[in-house]
């Protein structure tokens, strides 16, 4: 699933390309996709505004139009946006287009068919898409170590499965977890209660820092990214530790590990992340104390 620094990257790629522009027409091949309204209102809705800015809030897109209303897209797993030429070859999986005043079209395609639209009018309160419910923004200016120990400290939750929790922190998913956990020197199993101050204060800095990082990597010309149909934007080639399982750490050279913590692929280096010692020593201490 796309994560914050790829829905980013949407952001940058598309916003520039519509905004300023109305929509002429739009055809829905498949309505499921669309969450609220209903397909037919929100085609009608949505002809003849134009769009203006369009922002990101953890996973989610928002187009904003001039009238105030907004469009909120969840790509989920495979869901993607391409601007194209009239005449640009179809995805096959292409359920929505958006046909605009320069003769260029925005395209929604999903190859899985989980990714969702929702169009909200200008005072309407959000009680569809779950964005409302979203945790603090990890690039805004008060993501601290106090908020994250507010939220996290007390849990006994493994501190992987916490950093993907949406409503405490916005945007952070199976990947970026492992990068961060492994920039921070953090076994990715530990207890969130388990962590000291100094360890919060080591996210609070890491997480800004690596999902920053990895928006900077994705940068992509417009032309790229239609050339590559959208997929090919992504950080493989930077990432230091997801997906890597066996291979030497990028730090020490220590085989990577893996393991599941949550149902979720986890992998991280047993040397330079050696809360997993402490921990198990924590543990077995405590057992023998019972």
């Amino acid at each position: 699933m796309p994560e914050l620094p790829e829905i980013e990257t949407v952001k940058r790629i598309i916003g520039p390309q519509i905004r300023g522009l109305a929509i002429e027409s739009i055809s829905v091949r498949r309505p499921e996709v669309i969450a609220h309204p209903a397909a037919d209102e929100f085609c009608r809705r949505l002809r003849g505004q134009t769009f203006d800015a369009t922002t990101r809030r953890g996973k989610f897109l928002v187009i904003r139009l001039e009238s105030g209303d907004k469009v909120i897209i969840h790509l989920r797993m495979t869901g993607c946006l391409l601007v194209t030429p009239a005449d640009y070859p179809e995805e096959k999986h292409t359920h929505i287009v958006f046909r605009m005043d320069n003769g260029k079209a925005l395209r929604f395609s999903d190859t899985r068919r989980f990714g969702r639209l929702w169009l909200l009018q200008k005072e309407e309160a959000d009680t569809y898409s779950g964005m409302e419910r979203l945790g603090k923004e990890p690039l805004s200016p008060d993501f601290t170590a106090e908020y994250l120990a507010s939220k996290l400290g007390k849990r006994k939750k493994a501190v992987k499965e916490c950093l993907m929790e949406q409503g405490a922190i916005a945007g952070i998913g199976n990947i970026y977890s492992d990068e961060i956990l492994f920039a921070a020197g953090i076994y990715p199993a530990r207890p969130a209660n388990s962590l000291t101050g100094e360890e919060w204060e080591r996210l609070a800095e890491v997480i800004p820092e690596r999902l920053s990082f990895f928006i900077r990597k994705n940068e992509i010309s417009p032309e790229e990214y239609l050339e590559t149909k959208g997929r090919d934007y992504r950080n493989t080639p930077f990432l230091q530790v997801y997906g890597h399982e066996g291979e030497p750490c990028p730090t020490c050279k220590t085989s990577l590990c893996r393991m599941v913590i949550g149902g979720r692929s986890s992998t991280y280096c047993p040397s330079c992340q050696q809360g997993d010692k402490e921990f198990n020593e924590s543990r077995k201490t405590k057992e023998q104390t019972v």
